[in-house]
């Protein structure tokens, strides 16, 4: 199969009265969820190009997968736009897309009117009202190719402008079909999706969904900050799986959700994003026994992932949890500032990836492409295209590949190269405390970190002299009562980095 629709065809025929998606409100069967994605298709095949993109200005909710997948029928490819941004970065995504049509609802027809698109809007209710047609699609779908753009994902850039990231056919299919088959899931799943669609988190959730005809269970966004409410629902909706940024499983660790409520039907954890604690790992390891555990690794550049680890064990204090082992048709390597391969245990480098399912590069962005998306090895033969991932690994003694932090959180402090990262580590390995960010204070020159527990800064900093040379103790320790997520579920720095300016 060489189109993404395939899939859902092939899904929507073995299963047509199996629950595909439910929201809370909205729940369509795989037969409903096709026929109003072919009704959205049919209506956005009227209003734009070939090969362009569709931006859905709307909320996680059922219709709105309808319109994304509707965006696919129609030829184009979709790109979801969070509401809840600010007005200006929306603006600055539409800058870089140029969409030809714009897919709104109600409350979002007033956030697009604070930007300059004078564009084609379409209202996504009137999608149930379309009538399919099935000569106009068919034509569509014959002239396809697996290469076609799926999705656009847009990441922060280092230029302040957004960066799309745009995924074919081919990659997602490719990653999706051994990501099934690895872990096993099937049409008795039910997926709780944590992630907002334009975080590529979700794009696991959906796909796998739609590959075996699993039931995509929408978790709402505000029940997040509340693990009983979160806990509850989730024994309601009886969810199997959980695949989740790393800070949304820590959030109802630390905030004592499992000893509230156990959510028995779970049996399998998947967690991305960020680096695992480790105690709060053992807290849902503790309360699911029976669970599968597993580690994911990879940015959106790559397609969702590019190694697993499943986690069979309790990981002690002051261990790391390997990212593990390629998956099928990828070559994942670690590369020297002079891009040599290394491969000797302990030494750094440069996560990089190459193989299946990598990503078209950035959308209107061929100069970023080119300096992230590199040739390698550099000779003559055997050139294959690699994506720098801007991460840093190394091998340890077993033999497993280990994540060590950014490029860009590696600071130079008092002479002496710094990963932050290793700081909050260390940190959240201390008893009493939780959750730890770590920040360079450059105005003052100082380190500065906040923390979430009930322990005093006087012992945090006793117990960190035991574990990290003098100049990576942090100057000002601050207590904080809370340890926000931005919208990917990803502990939020720049609201730290606000308050060092206060």
């Amino acid at each position: 199969m060489w189109n993404i629709l395939e899939y859902l065809e092939k899904t929507e025929m073995m299963y047509p009265h199996h629950t595909a998606v439910d929201d809370g409100k909205f729940v369509f069967t795989w037969r409903e969820l096709g026929e109003i994605s072919r009704k959205m298709g049919t209506a956005f095949a009227k209003r734009i190009s070939p090969g362009k993109p569709v931006a859905i200005l709307a909320e996680k909710r059922a219709i709105t997968l309808a319109a994304m997948f509707g965006s696919i029928y129609a030829g184009g490819f979709y790109v979801v736009i969070d509401p809840s941004q600010p007005a200006k970065r929306i603006q600055e995504i539409l800058n870089v897309l140029e969409p030809e049509l714009i897919v709104i609802n109600e409350t979002t027809e007033e956030i697009l009117k604070q930007t300059d698109y004078k564009g084609d809007t379409y209202r996504i209710e009137i999608g149930m009202l379309e009538r399919e047609d099935w000569e106009l699609l068919r034509g569509i779908r014959e002239r396809s190719k697996d290469t076609d753009i799926l999705y656009g994902i847009f990441t922060s850039g280092s230029t302040g402008t957004p960066k799309g990231i745009v995924v074919s056919h081919r990659a997602a299919i490719d990653f999706i079909s051994h990501f099934v088959r690895i872990f096993d899931f099937t049409v008795y799943d039910k997926i709780g999706n944590q992630a907002p669609f334009d975080f590529d988190v979700s794009v696991k959730d959906i796909y796998t969904s739609m590959f075996t005809g699993a039931t995509l269970v929408l978790l709402p966004k505000e029940i997040f900050s509340t693990p009983p409410v979160l806990l509850d629902y989730l024994c309601e909706k009886e969810v199997t799986v959980l695949i989740w940024a790393v800070s949304a499983l820590s959030l109802v660790a630390v905030l004592k959700g499992l000893s509230y409520k156990i959510p028995h039907t779970v049996k399998k954890i998947l967690f991305s994003g960020e680096v695992m604690p480790v105690k709060q790992l053992r807290m849902w390891q503790s309360a699911l026994p029976w669970a599968e555990f597993v580690n994911l690794y990879g940015p959106t550049e790559v397609t969702c992932n590019c190694t697993y680890y499943r986690v069979e064990e309790m990981i002690p204090d002051g261990e790391k949890i390997p990212i593990g082992r390629a998956f099928p048709g990828r070559k994942v390597f670690l590369l020297d500032g002079n891009e040599k391969e290394i491969t000797a245990f302990g030494e750094t480098g440069e996560i990089c990836v190459s193989g299946e399912s990598l990503s078209e590069g950035y959308y209107h962005n061929a100069e970023e492409t080119k300096k992230k998306f590199i040739l390698y090895p550099k000779n003559e033969e055997g050139q294959s295209r690699c994506y720098k991932t801007g991460d840093l690994g190394y091998y340890g003694k077993d033999g497993e590949l280990y994540f060590s932090g950014r490029k860009d959180f590696q600071i130079k402090h008092m002479g002496h190269r710094i990963e932050l990262e290793e700081i909050e580590c260390v940190m959240e390995q201390i008893s009493g405390l939780d959750r730890a960010v770590c920040l360079m204070d450059e105005k003052r020159n100082r380190l500065v970190a906040f923390y979430l527990g009930n322990i005093n800064t006087d012992e945090i900093k006793e117990k960190m002299k035991h574990k990290l040379p003098v100049y990576m103790i942090p100057h000002k320790i601050v207590k904080t009562d809370s340890m926000p997520l931005n919208k990917n579920g990803k502990t939020d720095r720049s609201f730290f980095r606000q308050k060092l300016g206060e």
